[in-house]
């Protein structure tokens, strides 16, 4: 039976009948069989001939254009003459519409892709489609098993950084004199930086076990692959790097480097203020004042701008502008050091300004700087090896940025595990093809 209203409904097995109007003014469908496979015994196989008796049904469906539709499905029972067979009778059974199914599969498919595709909440996507959460969670969960690779995809550039979650849960152990973890605070994601997989997957904890234990679970052929790891400067994802990948160039980032040179200086301008001021710098303090401005890189600066800060901190008493004016000069050359990214430094170069960085640090006489300085010093190899490949952590960055926007969105989530499968959908909607377009009609692309 194929009419214009079977073709509207598009709902493969089954035809409709007749279109009435019920009393709210949305259409009411009467669907049939049309599937002879639908007469097959769920417990056999074996197609039966034999009528049993009829059997009504309302299985919820999308809506069909726009408007909320009931559907009323007669379907036939039939008997199972098979003496091997444990069944004695069944009713008629779709892909789509199975057995005791009061929803369609195409309606918890929809409701599943709505979550992992379309970055709606799984109590939005409930909303939307008329279910209950558990209903709507049940087919994120089944759609992401589908959607998300198997195996995970090969990668040249891995990225490793954490991202919190939010308070650790404990419970008592079982003996009873202890406390024990069942919700760390911390997960660490694994992020593909070059070939555009997204996030990879997500561990709960922040030590070098968990990290490893990942890595380890991968194939040999894909660790082999992994040419580069760029890491945050954190000696735990270190030490879990050099025991599972000891062929891998670590590499630290950059932004994270530029960072701590902006921490020692803003504590050498805290530090000298309330030495000599005896309280906290405050409006009015021109050092207060500059804060944001001294923290900011000079060549991004104006002249107009980097000047007159210049020589308003040559204006200040001698024991508060000559130490914040140290610590930034030495602030300045380390990120020119870092500036070397992405322009095929020589050699002789590099050693040229990590050794004006070093000097100004000594010179100084700060403890701030020689901090800085000894941290710089204990991470150089991969400090030079960021500034050497140009390699970044900005992709694992971004796709910290999409977790957190997706667990406010959900206004947080109770199971570690559900929130994981959700950032890991929502970091890899590019790679799957699932984002939207920038441009209607014929210009159209994919972001």
């Amino acid at each position: 039976m194929t009419n214009d209203a079977t073709r509207l409904f598009g709902l493969v097995g089954v035809a409709v009948a007749s279109v009435t109007t019920g009393g709210d003014g949305n259409p009411m469908l009467a669907l049939v069989t049309t599937d002879e496979q639908a007469r097959c015994c769920p417990g056999c196989g074996v197609r039966s001939e034999r009528p049993h008796s009829w059997v009504t049904t309302r299985p919820r469906d999308l809506p069909v254009a726009g408007r909320r539709t009931e559907r009323t499905w007669n379907k036939r029972r039939w008997r199972c003459r098979q003496a091997a067979c444990p069944r004695k009778t069944f009713t008629e059974a779709l892909l789509q519409i199975p057995a005791r199914a009061r929803l369609t599969g195409r309606l918890r498919e929809s409701a599943g892709a709505a979550v992992a595709d379309l970055g709606r909440t799984v109590i939005q996507s409930a909303r939307d489609h008329e279910i209950s959460w558990p209903i709507a969670q049940a087919a994120f969960a089944a759609h992401a098993k589908e959607a998300l690779p198997a195996v995970t995809p090969p990668v040249e550039r891995l990225g490793i950084d954490e991202i919190r979650r939010g308070k650790a849960k404990f419970r008592l152990a079982a003996t009873g004199d202890a406390w024990e973890v069942t919700a760390d605070r911390w997960h660490v994601g694994f992020v593909d930086l070059r070939g555009g997989a997204g996030l990879l997957g997500q561990v709960e904890g922040r030590t070098a076990k968990t990290v490893s234990d990942w890595i380890d679970a991968q194939s040999e052929s894909w660790r082999a692959g992994v040419r580069f790891v760029v890491i945050d400067m954190c000696t735990i994802f270190k030490s879990a790097v050099r025991a599972s990948l000891p062929h891998a160039i670590l590499v630290v980032d950059r932004f994270h480097i530029a960072q701590l040179a902006n921490t020692a200086l803003t504590e050498v301008r805290r530090r000298v203020t309330v030495q000599q001021r005896g309280r906290r710098g405050r409006n009015g303090n021109r050092e207060w004042e500059l804060r944001n401005r001294m923290t900011r890189s000079a060549a991004k600066v104006h002249a107009d701008h980097l000047d007159p800060m210049v020589d308003d901190l040559n204006a200040l008493p001698a024991k508060i502008g000559v130490p914040i004016l140290a610590a930034w000069n030495a602030k300045e050359d380390l990120i020119d050091l870092l500036a070397l990214m992405h322009t095929n430094p020589a050699r002789t170069t590099i050693a040229h300004r990590l050794f004006r960085f070093y000097a100004a640090c000594a010179n100084s006489h700060l403890p701030e700087l020689e901090r800085l300085a000894t941290t710089v010093q204990n991470w150089w190899p991969e400090i030079e090896a960021a500034i050497v490949s140009g390699v970044s952590n900005a992709g694992s960055e971004g796709t910290n940025r999409a977790i957190k926007t997706d667990a406010r969105t959900a206004y947080g989530c109770r199971n570690p595990a559900n929130q994981r499968l959700r950032a890991r959908c929502a970091t890899t909607r590019r790679s799957r093809g699932q984002l939207t377009t920038r441009t209607s009609g014929k210009h159209g692309q994919v972001r």
